[in-house]
């Protein structure tokens, strides 16, 4: 093998494994890591738990030392070093030692960018004023923490309701704080569709959080003392003793730019599927890169941990001359917050929407997430996206608060391998009653939307019940249509149903619901075969108060 010189800009996850899988490959290389912060490879996921003092020794959040680099890997490691050029024609690099105020040259076979992304921080009156913070790296945490203890703070401000900022509220009010979270968007939890964010939000206030959807912060001010006043675009205004932004990140693309590689629409350095930029001596990985979507084909930014390993593993095998591509990303992802689980993977409702795809269909359901007999069974609220055409699986997401993870992860496996429902359906996964159930939630949705599939039912849209001229049949017992059910919907419940199919109209379609889609399914095999028009309102009326959570629950007269 030729002796090499590989210069990677940037550490944490795309950087730190970079060099490691270049170092495996080739002993021979001369592998330098340059990063400006002070840690090479930390857990940022972990950061708001050690502000939560969850995570009580902040050590545990550094995965790696320079020291360890050189021993291990004989890799050289130099933080607080940024590189702050890049001569593209000589293949060299300034690096300014920030301790020192020094410069010097750096030269280059292969260069690596893994420069990461920058939290957002808009330029709004205050932003600057002692307080508001973002969650990035040890250091944030460690001034939030520090902030926490000397200031005791009993009231914070969360900007943003992704998965940091939910993360943070929770650790917040761990610690004693009352939260409000003023998000932009109409719901939590932004990237989910938003009947699956209900699930959330219902969950939030349920714990005493204070939502407010809908509205943008627009500055803040000086309330006195320590107090912030954080106002938004209605005029609304929220006190806080400590405010944290987390309103989404940008990718750092300042160097690359400036060298002249080619950015892409979405504002990330563009790269092939070796992980290539434009310049061929020039790789680039992690936040900072625009990425194709496994399912929609369209270019994202994604910044996660999982696909930065990926790409930094892909990066270090094509400078190794190694047959190798990035397959895209799926945004397979989760998050928890006061006991409840969401995640999601592969395409949503409206990124399909956004992709201009319309060959589409969705089922939900509700199932436990163990057998039903065993005691402690908890909900998993499911939704899934699979291809009409063919039904092929697009995406899936899960709300609950036990066993979503394991169901989200093995659809997840199933969109990589191009799997359809009917696989879905077919899938032999692991049961004993106190983990799952003879047809887990996994299987249970193969089997909806294979029904779907085999043309042994129809689906009616949630989104259209409010303006159908269907005819609506709710087959619940009147003691459950008695606690909520569907403006202008006749209930018969499902036993009585075969003895009273007169009362029903062969003029019009019959939308049929029941609680969770299980009974609806039924009678819709029902009167499909008594030659009614029939089509089932996919995961009941549980579905239907998310989909419309403006509606008011209140008992209904029966």
């Amino acid at each position: 093998m030729s002796r090499k010189r590989v210069v990677i800009v940037g550490g944490v996850a795309g950087g730190a494994t970079c060099a490691a899988r270049l170092r495996r490959l080739d002993e021979t290389a001369e592998i330098l890591v340059l990063d400006r912060g002070p840690y090479v490879s930390f857990a940022n996921c972990g950061l708001p738990y050690y502000v939560g003092d969850v995570i009580q020794d902040e050590s545990k959040l550094l995965l790696a030392s320079p020291e360890l680099f050189r021993k291990r890997f004989n890799i050289e490691v130099r933080t607080k070093h940024e590189v702050t050029a890049i001569d593209r024609g000589r293949r060299t690099v300034t690096v300014k030692d920030l301790e020192a105020g020094t410069e010097s040259k750096e030269p280059y076979d292969a260069l690596v960018l893994s420069p990461g992304a920058a939290p957002i921080r808009p330029a709004w009156p205050g932003i600057d004023l002692p307080g508001i913070f973002t969650l990035r790296s040890v250091p944030d945490s460690r001034e939030i923490r520090h902030w926490i203890e000397t200031r005791n703070p009993g009231t914070a401000v969360v900007v943003g309701g992704g998965f940091i900022g939910l993360e943070m509220t929770e650790n917040l009010r761990h610690r004693g704080i009352a939260v409000t979270v003023v998000e932009l968007a109409r719901q939590v939890m932004p990237p989910l569709d938003a009947e699956m964010a209900e699930y959330a939000r219902e969950h939030l206030e349920s714990h005493g959080v204070n939502l407010v959807l809908g509205e943008g912060v627009v500055g803040f001010e000086q309330a006195g003392g320590s107090e912030l006043m954080v106002r938004t675009q209605s005029g609304a205004t929220f006190d806080a003793d400590l405010v944290v932004l987390s309103i989404g990140v940008r990718p750092e693309t300042q160097l690359a730019r400036s060298a002249g590689l080619e950015i892409g629409d979405r504002d990330g350095i563009h790269v092939n599927e070796q992980m290539q930029t434009s310049d061929p001596h020039i790789w680039a990985i992690g936040d900072a890169v625009e990425v194709r979507n496994w399912v929609t084909g369209q270019w994202e930014l994604v910044p996660l941990a999982g696909p930065a390993n990926r790409q930094g593993r892909v990066a270090a095998d094509a400078i190794c001359g190694r047959e190798t591509k990035f397959r895209g990303v799926q945004g397979s992802a989760v998050c928890g917050f006061f006991g409840l689980t969401v995640a999601l993977t592969g395409a949503t409702e409206k990124s399909l929407h956004r992709a201009g795809v319309k060959d589409f269909a969705i089922v939900y359901l509700h199932p436990g997430h163990h057998a039903g007999y065993y005691p402690g069974a908890k909900t998993i609220h499911l939704k899934l996206l699979f291809r009409k055409s063919d039904g092929r699986v697009l995406g899936a997401q899960g709300v609950g608060e036990q066993g979503v993870a394991r169901r989200i992860d093995v659809i997840a496996q199933a969109i990589q391998m191009k799997a359809t429902v009917f696989d879905l359906e077919e899938a032999e996964l692991c049961y004993a009653p106190q983990y799952g159930a003879a047809k887990d939630p996994v299987n249970l949705a193969g089997m909806i939307a294979s029904n779907v599939m085999r043309g042994d039912m129809e689906l009616a849209p949630w989104s259209e019940v409010g303006a159908t001229s269907a005819f609506l049949l709710d087959v619940r017992e009147v003691h459950e249509v008695r606690a909520g059910a569907l403006a202008g919907a006749v209930n018969i419940p499902l036993g009585e149903l075969r003895a009273r199919l007169k009362e029903l109209p062969r003029s019009k379609e019959i939308w049929v619901t029941c609680q969770v889609g299980q009974r609806a399914y039924y009678a819709c095999r029902i009167l499909a075969q008594h030659g009614f028009r029939v089509r089932n309102l996919s995961g009941g009326y549980n579905t239907n108060s998310m989909v419309h959570p403006e509606e008011a629950k209140e008992p209904v007269a029966v």
